[in-house]
Formats: C-alpha cells, sequence, structure tokens
C-alpha cells in the first residue's frame, strides 16, 4: 500500500519539529537560562564630612563626572576662619614654647652656678682645714720654745691670733657652702619646674603636637567643603539645591560607579547545579533585545533570605500556607561580570533581562 506523499511531508515535519524540541530541551536542561535578570553596580552615597549651606553645585540630575569633578561646595569662610584661629594659636604655642625654653636655659645656668659655688666653698673648707692644721702646729711649737726662751710672748701671741683667724673663717665657710647648697636645691627645683612647664623639646612637645593637629584638622574640614567624584560615574535622583544644609555623616547624593555594573541572574534551585564559577554567559536585556551581552560567572549565591520560620507576631514563626502537590523551586542569584557590552547598550541598574550560562565552557 502506498503512503500519500502529504502524509510523509507531514511525518517528516513532525519529526523535525520533534527533534528540534529535543535538541532545545537539551540545551536548555545543559545550559541554565532564566528571564529573571537585572543590571546591577556599586551605588557610592556621596556623605559630605562637614555641615554647612551649599554654594556651588556644578551638576545637573542623570549627569555623567569624571574622578575629581567637583560635585558640591558648601560654604567654606566658617571653615576658612577656624584655620585662620588655628594657625594663630599655632603661633602662639611656638612663641610660649620659646619663651618656655629660654626660661629653661636661664635656670640651667643658675644651676651650674650655684654648683660652682658649692665647689668653691668645699674648696676654701679644704684650703681653711690645712691652715687650721697649719697654724695649729705653729702655735703648739711657739708654746713649747717659750719657756726655753726661744722666742717670745708676742710670738705665740701672734701664733694664737692666726690659729683662732682660721677657725673662725672657716666657720664662716662652712656657713657659705650651706648657703650655697640651698641656692643649689632652689636653682634645681626651678630648672625642673621650667623643664616641667616646657614639656618635650622641638617638635615632641605636646603643645606643639597638639597645635599643628588643631592646624591640620582645620585644613582637612576647609578641604572638605568640596565634595568631588571618587570614581567615574552617573549622578542620580540630584535632590540638592543651591542654598541646601549639608549636614555631615548624612548620605546627600548617589553615584553610580560606571565601571562596576554587572547583572545578577536568578536561576530556580534546579538549575544551579551545573553551574560553574568562570562559566560563560549571554545576557540579553529588555531594553535591547538584538544586542547580546557576553560575560562570565563570577560567583554563586550561598543563601537567600529565609520566609517560613521568621519571626512574626507575638513573637511567632512566619509560616505560609502550602499545596501539598506544589512545591515551587528557589531562585538563587548568581552574579554574572561582564566582558563585551556593544556601544549602543547603555547599562542601567534595574533594568531586567534573560541571562543564559554555558555550562560546557569556560572563559579564557
Amino acid at each position: 500500500m502506498k503512503i500519500p506523499q502529504k502524509y510523509l511531508f507531514t511525518g517528516a515535519v513532525a519529526l523535525i519539529a520533534l527533534l528540534i524540541l529535543m535538541i532545545k530541551f537539551w540545551s536548555y536542561a545543559t545550559n541554565p537560562w532564566t528571564r529573571d535578570g537585572q543590571v546591577r553596580a556599586d551605588v557610592l552615597q556621596l556623605t559630605p564630612r562637614v555641615s554647612g549651606p551649599i554654594v556651588d553645585l556644578p551638576i545637573r540630575d542623570n549627569a555623567f563626572v569624571k574622578a575629581g569633578e567637583l560635585l558640591f561646595e558648601i560654604d567654606p569662610r566658617t571653615f576658612e576662619a577656624s584655620l585662620a584661629q588655628a594657625r594663630a594659636q599655632y603661633d602662639g604655642t611656638g612663641d610660649d614654647n620659646l619663651a618656655l625654653t629660654k626660661q629653661v636655659e636661664a635656670a640651667e645656668a643658675q644651676v651650674q652656678a650655684s654648683t660652682a659655688a658649692v665647689r668653691q666653698a668645699e674648696s676654701a673648707i679644704r684650703q681653711l682645714d690645712a691652715e687650721i692644721v697649719k697654724n695649729a702646729a705653729e702655735l703648739e711649737r711657739q708654746q713649747e720654745l717659750l719657756p726655753q726662751k726661744a722666742t717670745s710672748q708676742k710670738s705665740v701671741e701672734r701664733a694664737m691670733a692666726n690659729f683662732e683667724v682660721s677657725v673662725q673663717e672657716r666657720e664662716g665657710a662652712v656657713a657659705s657652702l650651706a648657703q650655697s647648697r640651698a641656692a643649689l636645691n632652689q636653682a634645681e627645683a626651678a630648672l625642673a619646674e621650667a623643664r616641667a612647664n616646657l614639656g618635650a623639646p622641638g617638635d615632641a612637645n605636646a603643645e606643639i603636637r597638639a597645635s599643628r593637629a588643631a592646624v591640620r584638622q582645620a585644613e582637612l574640614n576647609l578641604e572638605f567643603t568640596r565634595v568631588r567624584a571618587p570614581v567615574d560615574g552617573y549622578v542620580t535622583n540630584l535632590n540638592l539645591q543651591l542654598g541646601s544644609q549639608a549636614v555631615a555623616n548624612q548620605p546627600a547624593l548617589a553615584l553610580i560607579d560606571a565601571s562596576s555594573f554587572w547583572v545578577d541572574g536568578y536561576f530556580r534551585e534546579t538549575s544551579v547545579g551545573n553551574i560553574r564559577r568562570g562559566n560563560k554567559a549571554v545576557v540579553t536585556l529588555m531594553t535591547y533585545p538584538d544586542a547580546p551581552l557576553e560575560g562570565y560567572v563570577d560567583s554563586l549565591g550561598w543563601g537567600i533570605a529565609q520566609q517560613d520560620g521568621s519571626t512574626g507576631t507575638d513573637l511567632l514563626p512566619n509560616v505560609s500556607p502550602t499545596f501539598e502537590w506544589i512545591r515551587l523551586a528557589q531562585r538563587v542569584p548568581v552574579k554574572v561580570r561582564l566582558t563585551k557590552v556593544p556601544e549602543e547598550v547603555r547599562l542601567r541598574v534595574g533594568t531586567t533581562g534573560s541571562v543564559l550560562v554555558l555550562t560546557d565552557t569556560d572563559v579564557e
């Protein structure tokens, strides 16, 4: 029995369609694909370091800026005055330190003079001791010679007078030594006080270092009035106006880092088993359906937020009702780093697209 040609043609078409369907299914099973992809980038929240009204705002919303370009300037006059005051205090501290240094030098000179006076008094006592010994010996000799008529009474009296004078001079020298030592103690105390008032010498001095630090802080605060772009990027959602009050440590505007774009693809948990870091990936954005982007898998997420079991009202766990015969696969984020972006494509944070991972390939 001869089969009609139309049946053969229909069967061939059906076979080809089935073959294509099997190839597509095999490709889908081998190379995971998701339509749940989203463009991401590093968004920098630029925060001023000082507070004040904005006096210069050269940027506009959604504009591209280069790294180092001025974004806005806070009124610098207050900080210029603070810097001038800090510099004046630094100069005053230097003058005070110089005066205290001179006081230390004068106290050191006084200590040296008092030390010399003590040494001189001690030397005088030693000389007088020798003189007393000499005069005592001469007095004794004269007294021995007097009974023998070998000397005169006048010589004995002269020797006695010399002895008594040397003793009295020694007593005066001892008193002078005590006075010199007291003056030395006083000079040393004055030197210690002057050194304490001065502190460490030169650049190690605490007052000088504190004044220098105050100047540097004032300089930094003045620099902080000019907020510049840290990276090349796009200003977005700009709400600042001239005269707006910038508040320290409060985010003032957002800057999207132009060099940090990537794509997050949220794959079913049943598809991520074959995905490996380094697999090539193809991204097709809804904005540019005819301009695919190339990239590679940079990393796979290690966890997603827990829904069931999280704490709810009255500290009880939240549990969502589910149908026992339906089990929805969770989505696992896969980060795709872009390597080739067509010139006509303009990446925008939050836009969506599809992501295809080629699990049998790797980046070179």
